[in-house]
């Protein structure tokens, strides 16, 4: 019923791109970008390469496209992945310590990346840097404390959301702190809109979420004892099943 193997990263980040839950936030990231041709756009944690050819069609051959993350794995893929766009350019690079230009870029892009960094504040303000006034950035972002399974035993779900929150991610409430961090790094945000997927099916929800992993991990972090840990993955297991968690999709200018 449950995935006990932890997913190579790059096989996640293509797993998720792939559901329509994926294609659907992604697209709307896309509109809200605004991408037109002839700009320089920049994808801040760009993974595998996931949205890179994308961008490189908004911005057409007179674009250019920047890829930077800190991975070397994805970094290699994404460069093969983007090998016949003449217009992509991929880096190993700090999203906090950018080695671009002030006032390069026209547009820029974050999914799912200021929830791991160590200074989100920090990136911000080198996105901001690296933006032409006028320029944009879209980031997407979950709000993990958001994060709601039904079970009948309703400490057990929010002892999991806890562990969550408390232990997995980082930046667990980034998702509902990005205007306010922006608007300290100096953008203007003029649209934030919540994007809630529910989860019906366990088997789906486990792909994205991990559920017996992450609950064996509350385990040994004193967040669940191993009977609790054993009713909760049974009713997850028998259903029905329901999760949600919010997601937000923050657009900022400079």
């Amino acid at each position: 019923m449950f995935e006990n193997v932890t997913p190579d990263s790059i096989v996640y980040l293509d797993r998720l791109a792939a559901t329509d839950l994926g294609h659907s936030y992604k697209g709307r990231m896309l509109d809200e970008l605004g991408v037109r041709p002839g700009q320089t756009v920049v994808d801040l944690g760009c993974g595998p390469g996931t949205d890179l050819n994308a961008l490189a069609e908004a911005v057409t051959a007179t674009g250019t496209v920047i890829g930077v993350d800190h991975d070397q794995a994805a970094v290699d893929a994404a460069r093969e992945r983007t090998a016949g766009q003449g217009t992509v350019a991929v880096h190993l690079g700090d999203i906090q310590d950018l080695q671009l230009a002030d006032h390069t870029a026209d547009r820029a892009r974050t999914d799912r990346v200021l929830q791991h960094v160590t200074d989100p504040v920090l990136a911000l303000r080198e996105i901001h840097r690296v933006l032409r006034p006028g320029g944009r950035i879209v980031m997407g972002e979950p709000d993990w404390d958001t994060l709601t399974i039904d079970h009948p035993d309703s400490d057990l779900s929010h002892s999991y959301t806890q562990y969550v929150t408390d232990k997995v991610i980082r930046n667990a409430r980034i998702g509902r702190q990005l205007p306010r961090l922006s608007a300290e790094a100096g953008f203007e945000v003029p649209t934030v809109i919540p994007v809630t997927p529910v989860f019906r099916d366990v088997q789906a929800a486990d792909k994205i979420l991990g559920l017996e992993r992450t609950t064996q991990r509350a385990v040994t972090a004193g967040y669940f004892t191993d009977e609790a840990a054993r009713r909760w993955l049974d009713h997850l297991a028998g259903g029905p099943f329901l999760a949600a968690v919010t997601f937000y999709i923050v657009v900022a200018e400079s």
